[in-house]
């Protein structure tokens, strides 16, 4: 039973300074609510690993969490909602997501520069084959790397010449307080970021009432409803979270005939060849309360378009 002032609340997090940052947010938020918490340090695959995500699965940021909550060492665990694998497992629930940052991918370059300013052969790094096979489908003829390792020896790689730019997401800039690196914030109509990125997942035991009961204050149903149709759309299309698909959703104000205003959910989405030969683009408007119907509606618009043999031709991006 959690109530103001009773048991510390255990909140598992990965143990970046990305990853404890953002589950210090909920925290203090806990806190704020009258409930005392703490942090606990989990290490990952993915944290272990220096190979590529694609190469190492789905969740390997998510799994150890998780198994944390399951046999008890934590009583909750923050997310990158983006991280987490589609596929529902019964034993947790998403009891909270909180209200998105920026969901937009970001560009640090060196000498300020801008995407259109990168001279062709500029080596730009990126951990995420959907940012590499957008970046190649703008065709301006740039070198694109792997790249792995926290934020900070990302950055650090621009600084030190190693790179000419990488492209990362901005929320996670935005959370570090690293904001003034970014060189360009990128236009979805130029990348579509990843599907839920920018958000978190607030996950607890599906038995956990009290505790689930008390995370749902943390909610934030705009941002709950548009990853709800990204991540709809991803899971039709049976991609990982590391597959090049691209989707954002956005709860938007309509004005109907009478002049009244409403809200609708507008979805955005792509599929893009790893080699950057081919991009399917496909979109769609539906109500928030329907939001998991639009995502497999605009999924079902991309396979009608080709989007299935698009990914089915992926190859390694190049080492």
């Amino acid at each position: 039973m959690v109530a103001a002032n009773g048991p510390v609340i255990r909140i598992g997090t990965r143990g970046s300074l990305l990853a404890t940052t953002q589950a210090a947010t909920i925290r203090d938020q806990l806190i704020a609510l009258g409930s005392p918490a703490e942090l606990v340090i989990i290490s990952t695959e993915g944290d272990r690993s220096s190979e590529p995500i694609a190469d190492i699965g789905v969740g390997v940021f998510t799994a150890a969490l998780r198994e944390a909550i399951a046999d008890g060492r934590v009583d909750m665990a923050v997310h990158s909602y983006k991280d987490l694998p589609t596929a529902a497992d019964d034993r947790f629930v998403i009891a909270a997501v909180p209200r998105r940052e920026d969901p937009r991918d970001a560009l640090v370059a060196r000498d300020g520069l801008v995407l259109g300013e990168l001279p062709a052969g500029s080596v730009i790094g990126t951990s995420s084959v959907r940012r590499a096979a957008q970046l190649r489908a703008l065709g301006l003829g740039l070198e694109i790397r792997p790249l792995r390792g926290n934020l900070d020896t990302r950055l650090n790689r621009v600084s030190s010449g190693d790179l000419d730019a990488i492209v990362v997401a901005r929320a996670g800039l935005a959370r570090i307080g690293r904001l003034c690196d970014v060189t360009e914030t990128l236009d979805p109509v130029q990348m579509l970021p990843a599907p839920a990125q920018g958000a978190l997942a607030v996950e607890c035991r599906t038995g956990d009432t009290a505790l689930a009961a008390l995370l749902a204050e943390l909610d934030d149903t705009d941002t709950r409803v548009a990853v709800t149709a990204e991540r709809a759309l991803l899971a039709d299309l049976e991609a990982g979270c590391s597959a090049p698909v691209g989707a954002i959703a956005e709860v938007v104000e309509s004005i109907d005939d009478d002049g009244r205003v409403f809200e609708e959910l507008s979805l955005r989405a792509c599929v893009a060849a790893v080699d950057g030969s081919d991009v399917i683009r496909a979109s769609g408007i539906g109500s928030p309360g329907r939001a998991a119907e639009l995502g497999l509606s605009v999924a079902a618009e991309l396979v009608d378009l080709g989007a299935r043999e698009v990914m089915s031709h992926e190859r390694e991006l190049p080492r």
